[in-house]
This record gives C-alpha cells, sequence and structure tokens, in this order.
C-alpha cells in the first residue's frame, strides 16, 4: 500500500480517469478535492520514516529520537529479513574550539563534523547531533553489515571527521571515538532504544583507549557496563561514609636513607571485597564529578596523620597530596588549603602538591597555572609527578614553581641491567641538577635499583622496594625497623673501615 507524500505523485493520473468517466465538471471536483482531502488528513495518512525523524545541521536530536530512528531501522530490516546498526561517534577538540574561537566557530565545526559524516554515509542512512560533542548514526537496512564492513565504514567516519580545519588561519584538529553495535548482535525483538544503549555502551568502552578508538558492542561489554554503573553509585557512597583513606609510602633520602616525605595514595577499603584498585574506583570518581570531594577527603586525613606523627616523635618531613586537574581549576584551592594548614597547626612547607606533568604541559596560563604559581608562593613544595611520561619544555619547568622532579617508573625499571636505561636516567638527573631542581625515583623495586641511582645522584627515591603503601596507624613502627635498619648498616660500615 502505497501511503504518505509519495501518493501525491498519482494525482495527475486520477484527475486524467475522472475527465475520461465523468467529464469536465468531475475534473473540477477530483483535482479540488484530492489536494483538500489529503491537506485534511495528512497527518493520518503519513507513516514517519527514519529520514523524516533526523535532523536539520544546528538542531539536536533527543535520545528519544535516537531511538524512534533505531526502530524504524530495525523494523525495516526485519521486514526485508536484512540487517541494520546504531554509530555512535564522540567528536574530542570542540570544547578546545569553543574556548579558543567563540562558540560560534564551535556550532559551525559541529555543523560542518555532521555534513561530513553523511557525505560519507548512503542514502538510506541517517545522521544526527544528540549532543554538542556527540553524533549518532543509523544505517539503512543492507544485506552485507558484518564485523569487517562496520569496522571499515567506521573507520572511513573517522578519517572524514578527523581532516583539520582551519580557523581563523590556526588549523584545528578533531579526534573521534566510535562505539556501533550490530542489530544481528542484539537479543531477538530486541527495540531501537537497546541499539541506541549498545552502541553508547561501546563508546564508552572505546573513550577508556581513546583518542580516535573504535569498539564494537558484545554481551560481555554489556555486562562489564552494569557492573560498572554498580561500582559508581557504590564509591560515591564509599567517599562520604569514610571508607576511601589515603595509605602512605615512603620516601627516603639516597645519601642518609632517612624518611624524606611520604606520598598519599587513596586506597578503599570495602567491608566485603576487601582492598579495591585503584585502578577501579578512581576513574569511577572522575566519572562521577568527585575528584575535588576525593581531594579534600585525602588533605584532610594527610594533614591529621602529619599532626599526629608529630606528637608519636616520629620525624616525617613532608606528605605529599597529588592534586587532579579539576582540583587545580578551583579559583578557591589556595585559599582552602591555607585555611587547612592553619587549622592543623602546620607550616605550608610540610605540604608537597604533585601535579601531573600533562596539567602542567595543558595549563601554561590560566586558573591552573595561577594556582600552582601561588601554592609556590604559599611555601607549598610543588613535585612534578610522572615526568618524562608528558609534554611538558624546560620552558615550563623554569615558569612554573617546581622545586622537584618525579621520575616515572618507566625510566626505573632495570636501570641497574640496562645500560640504556642509565644513559637516560644520566641525562635527566644532569638535566635536573643543571636547573636546580631535586629528584625523587617512583617505582623502585630491587637494591640494585636503589644503589645505581644513589650512585647517580638521584636525590629521593620510592616503591615497594622501599616499601608499600601502609595505613597511617602503620607508619610508627616502620619507620623504627627503617631506623634501626640503617643504624646497623652504619655499624657494619664502621666496623669493615
Amino acid at each position: 500500500m502505497i501511503r504518505g507524500p509519495q501518493a501525491l505523485a498519482f494525482l495527475p493520473a486520477i484527475a486524467l480517469a475522472a475527465f475520461w468517466l465523468g467529464g469536465e465538471a468531475v475534473l473540477a471536483a477530483v483535482s479540488l478535492g484530492l489536494p483538500l482531502v489529503y491537506m485534511l488528513f495528512a497527518r493520518d495518512l503519513m507513516v514517519p520514516t527514519a529520514a523524516s525523524l533526523a535532523q536539520a545541521p544546528g538542531e539536536l536530536t533527543t535520545s528519544i529520537g535516537a531511538a524512534e530512528m533505531a526502530q524504524r531501522a530495525l523494523d525495516d530490516a526485519a521486514e526485508a529479513k536484512l540487517a541494520t546498526a546504531c554509530i555512535m561517534i564522540e567528536i574530542l577538540g570542540l570544547d578546545e574550539v569553543g574556548k579558543h574561537h567563540g562558540d560560534e566557530a564551535a556550532d559551525s565545526l559541529r555543523d560542518l563534523t555532521l555534513a561530513r559524516l553523511r557525505n560519507t554515509l548512503r542514502r538510506d542512512d541517517i545522521a544526527a547531533r544528540i549532543s554538542d560533542s556527540r553524533f549518532v548514526i543509523v544505517l539503512g537496512p543492507s544485506l552485507r553489515l558484518d564485523l569487517e564492513a562496520l569496522l571499515q565504514l567506521s573507520a572511513r567516519l573517522q578519517t572524514a571527521v578527523e581532516e583539520p580545519v582551519t580557523i581563523e588561519t590556526v588549523s584545528r584538529y578533531l579526534s573521534a571515538n566510535i562505539g556501533f553495535c550490530n542489530s544481528s548482535r542484539l537479543r531477538p525483538g530486541a527495540s531501537g532504544e537497546k541499539m541506541v544503549e549498545a552502541a553508547r555502551i561501546a563508546l564508552a568502552e572505546a573513550s577508556l583507549h581513546g583518542p580516535s578508538a573504535i569498539r564494537a558492542w558484545s554481551e560481555n561489554m554489556h555486562a562489564a557496563h552494569d557492573a560498572h554503573k554498580m561500582l559508581l553509585a557504590e564509591v560515591k557512597r564509599a567517599l562520604n561514609n569514610g571508607q576511601i583513606q589515603p595509605w602512605f609510602q615512603p620516601q627516603v633520602c639516597t645519601s642518609t636513607g632517612a624518611i624524606s616525605g611520604v606520598e598519599a595514595l587513596a586506597r578503599w577499603i570495602h567491608p566485603e571485597r576487601g582492598l579495591v584498585s585503584p585502578a577501579q574506583f578512581l576513574r569511577s570518581l572522575e566519572e562521577a564529578g568527585q575528584m575535588s570531594r576525593l581531594g579534600e577527603v585525602i588533605l584532610q586525613h594527610s594533614l591529621t596523620a602529619l599532626r599526629s606523627w608529630d606528637h608519636a616523635g616520629l620525624e616525617v618531613p613532608r606528605v605529599s597530596v597529588n592534586f587532579s586537574s579539576s582540583e587545580l581549576q578551583d579559583p578557591h584551592l589556595v585559599e582552602r588549603i591555607r585555611w587547612e594548614l592553619d587549622r592543623f597547626g602546620l607550616s605550608a612547607c610540610r605540604l608537597g602538591v604533585e601535579v601531573l606533568e600533562t596539567v602542567i604541559a595543558k595549563s601554561p596560563d590560566g586558573i591552573v597555572a595561577r594556582n600552582i604559581e601561588e601554592l609556590g608562593k604559599l611555601g607549598c613544595h610543588i613535585d612534578l609527578d610522572d615526568f618524562g611520561t608528558g609534554h611538558s619544555s624546560i620552558t615550563s619547568l623554569r615558569r612554573f614553581p617546581v622545586n622537584r622532579i618525579k621520575i616515572d617508573r618507566s625510566f626505573v625499571t632495570r636501570i641497574d641491567r640496562d645500560e640504556d636505561q642509565r644513559r637516560m636516567m644520566a641525562a635527566v638527573l644532569g638535566m635536573a641538577d643543571r636547573l636546580g631542581l631535586g629528584t625523587l625515583a617512583e617505582g623502585v623495586e630491587t637494591v640494585g635499583e636503589h644503589a645505581l641511582l644513589a650512585q647517580l645522584g638521584c636525590d629521593h627515591v620510592q616503591g615497594f622496594g622501599i616499601a608499600r603503601p601502609m595505613p597511617a596507624d602503620q607508619m610508627v613502627d616502620w619507620a623504627r625497623s627503617h631506623a634501626e635498619k640503617i643504624a646497623d648498616a652504619q655499624r657494619l660500615g664502621r666496623s669493615a673501615g
């Protein structure tokens, strides 16, 4: 049965038949009456298609609209015994365009991205924008929509989106993460909403491995996503209930062996599962926007521990706390830290502020840079964390009040057995010495690594070869045992001499 706007194509034939059968009077009645009937009942006569549910450039399609597009495609595919698919695309870099060139430029780039996607697709495929940076594609029914074909199509879409764009004489580059779901992978009778959700889950998985990652949906991925959602809700409760607290890993001086500080590391003690890996819950907290709250909790517990060690007669010069990018964007950060130090009666030099090298590389100006500079002026000790894994320049090292670089584990591994590692470490230590920066090597796991780092002139070391992270109340016993080992070693040295 032919319904909808295409029925108008038969109006001339109907009018001619009316003239043959009834003359001019019937012809006039049919010619004037049929369009009027169509206008009055067009809403009932029209059947929406997937294409009619897509949007023009600049408009947003809701999640409901995307599900309706997917449902129509599933119905059409089932009727034709073919397959369809939903592709979800996340564009990275649009926020940067808006920040540097304004919202109008970002909107124009969104429209250009949608046009590029549509130009890459077939006539029956639908592309729509569902948020500022996310696009959905529903493919028309097709005989060949297996995994390989969808991977190839995703790669073409990615290439089209990532073509550079010139804005105000500046070349801007976007990247795209893509997740997709083939209808043949869904359970029989699955709805369009389920197919869109499956593509969204695949995109979330791609984003964990991005930028420019592509992932296909599977049932295993769905189970992992459900588990992650449960963990997300649970970890927020754990943070508020005090289950997430810092454990402390000692840092020691290579020349004296004395404790030179501790690093506070977040640990979740689950009442049933025990110690939960930070790799699991830190990502969940970041997704939940709880990193600033985590920072507050870790800072308060760390200062409490430092004061308790002072009362116990344990000499710990400094506790170092990791500050996330979101915390460093807080305009009230310096005031809050000053207030906390005053509340605990501690001088600013007792607090180490650890900032990732990637954060400094990406934030040469703005609130992050001002906060780091103000914290340095306050007297806090600034550590550049994971040095060697980012892209900070020597200029950045001199511009920020960095006191010490923490050399990443990748430079330390097998340094006592690998000549190339030794040369690389010697170069890093030489640069730090010439810039007047202290050095701390992370991830020291063997006596050989510890000894060679001391020989090369690294100031401090930290890692499982020294001590594993421990609760605050275990630090006193460990420190006493460590002091006894140093004293025994010194006595043996004097005896040998």
